[in-house]
Order: C-alpha cells, then structure tokens, then sequence
C-alpha cells in the first residue's frame, strides 16, 4: 500500500508526480557541466601540470553533474560572469 501511494501521489513542494521526477531539468542559471573525453583530460593534466587528486572535488549524486558519470571521470563547468565565461574543473568522487 505505502509504495502504491508513493507511486500515485503528488509531491507538493517539487511540484511534480514521483514518476516524472527524472524529467526534472537545470535551472538556466546553473553552471554548465561537461564530462571531459580521456584525450581533453591528459591535454589539461599536462597543460596545468596537475595530477586528477589536486582537482576540486564534486560529487556524484550533485544534482548538477551530468547522468552517467562516474567517480574519477573530470568535469569541465562553465560559469557565466556578466560578459565572460569562466571555466573551472571538477573530478567526480
């Protein structure tokens, strides 16, 4: 019974049913994420000589990294200031 209602119900603060939760989108004013391909990864390892443990951290379950992302993959996010974009890296954890 309890999962039947579950699955029926209305969630009032997200506005939204349960089942159609995933089609949940980002807000326009969220950062931009990106999943770096393994070739753009060693590009910007060496470029910054850096190794992928002294990049920031984000973690997997943050609403803001893309589906299917997994831990130790690098992520490229692009953040709008007035005119300009700055971009930072973030490696999933």
């Amino acid at each position: 019974l309890k999962s039947h209602f579950y699955n029926t119900c209305y969630h009032p603060i997200l506005n939204i049913f349960p089942e159609r939760a995933i089609q949940l989108r980002m807000h326009e004013l969220q950062p931009k994420h990106t999943k770096l391909k393994p070739e753009e990864v060693k590009k910007l390892l060496e470029k910054y000589n850096l190794s992928v443990s002294q990049l920031a951290k984000i973690k997997a379950d943050d609403p803001a990294v893309p589906a299917g992302c997994v831990r130790g993959e690098i992520l490229k996010v692009e953040r709008k200031d007035g005119d300009k974009v700055n971009i930072y890296f973030r490696v999933v954890v």
